[in-house]
């Protein structure tokens, strides 16, 4: 091939790129990309396997994708101003080992009298384990903005508490979803709502409510401020330390609702082991999604195409038949590949932007040519 065709060929690559891409921002782009590859991952799954479009399965993609999408925007939001939360799977765990005694009526932790009481009603039981992922991430938000620990740090931390908690509180024991409180749990958590998974149903509601939050409301854009330089918006008259604790209070629901569904979906609570390394799908799901860990970037419709993206993935490893084995290398590939592409753009545009602002400046206008005297012409 001579060189003119390779010349030939990378500009017609870069007009067809301008074409696409070029009229649109930064953040649309990303999300259009995104929904591309997950189209051709759905795509790929189904030329090899005809029973990706079954029911059942299309049915448990919507259910996985409701499950993770909902803590996952919770992780933009922090991730949005510049944090990270280590500590996610954790919380789950704590989160469904006391929704499980709280359900079964079972025996209460050491720290309290031990008794065997009445099983609480399953809609007050909900409210309860809403509220202690709440107040987990209130208490991470104050830390992080009070005391100036790193977020890395404090939910680093929290990463260890909170699944020792757990396991101490019910001496490593497994908990189950047995009784008719239970049950009354598990019929409205499993039903479906217009023919879709009550989860998936979940997800578009706190999409909505998110989306106009982060997109159309003032909070959004001093969150966004936030992340993209906390001093000057401080120095704007943002109060920064309140933005970065609602963000964590606002994930700390999220990820409240989203455990129930994940603690019913499971049918039992192993504490050790219940919903571990979670957060590392949340991080990923956000970052595919167009979060950017220094701050300032990222959207609702973005983080859950990045959802989309993974459980496709999952998904398309079972239906292949492949090692189970596989999936985090797969996934892993994925993201790295999805970082890094997203990095080289960004480094392409702030090296255009030097470019630009490098440029000298235009001579100033010679009055005497245009108007044949050394001041502008009168209007």
């Amino acid at each position: 091939m001579s060189q003119y065709t390779t010349d030939a060929t990378t500009k017609g690559f870069r007009a067809m790129y301008r074409g696409v891409f070029g009229g649109m921002s930064a953040a649309r782009a990303k999300e259009l990309a995104i929904g591309i590859l997950v189209l051709f991952v759905a795509g790929t799954t189904l030329w090899y396997s005809p029973a990706f479009l079954k029911p059942y399965n299309i049915h448990n993609l919507l259910q996985r994708i409701g499950m993770f999408g909902i803590f996952s925007i919770g992780m933009g939001l922090i991730i949005i101003t510049g944090g990270i939360d280590l500590s996610v799977g954790s919380v789950f765990a704590l989160q469904g080992v006391f929704l499980s005694l709280m359900v079964e009526g079972g025996i209460w932790p050491r720290p309290f009298t031990r008794f065997t009481g009445n099983p609480w009603s399953w809609p007050l039981a909900c409210l309860v384990a809403i509220a202690i992922p709440t107040m987990i991430g209130l208490f991470h938000g104050l830390v992080i903005t009070r005391v100036k620990l790193q977020p890395f740090i404090v939910t680093l931390c929290g990463y260890l508490w909170y699944r020792s908690l757990a396991r101490t509180v019910v001496d490593d024991q497994t908990q189950g979803f047995s009784s008719d409180s239970s049950q009354a749990l598990k019929d409205f958590v499993t039903r479906d709502f217009l023919g879709m998974p009550c989860s998936f149903v979940a997800l578009i509601i706190v999409a909505i409510v998110v989306g106009i939050l982060l997109h159309r409301s003032v909070w959004g854009r001093y969150l966004y401020a936030v992340g993209r330089n906390e001093e000057a918006a401080r120095y704007s008259g943002i109060n920064s330390n309140r933005m970065v604790a609602s963000a964590y209070v606002i994930a700390g629901v999220l990820v409240g609702i989203a455990g129930i569904f994940i603690a019913v979906d499971a049918e039992s609570v192993a504490p050790a082991t219940h919903a571990n390394a979670y957060e590392l799908y949340a991080i990923a799901a956000a970052v595919l999604g167009g979060c950017s860990f220094s701050g300032g970037e990222g959207s609702v419709i973005g983080i859950i195409l990045g959802t989309s993206l993974l459980i496709l993935l999952r998904n398309m490893v079972n239906l292949l038949g492949a090692d189970t084995s596989t999936e985090g290398l797969v996934m892993g590939t994925v993201i790295f590949l999805g970082a890094l592409v997203d990095q080289l753009l960004t480094n392409r545009r702030k090296k255009s932007r030097v470019v630009f602002a490098d440029a000298p400046a235009a001579p100033p206008m010679d009055f005497d040519v245009i108007t044949g005297s050394d001041s502008p012409k009168p209007s």
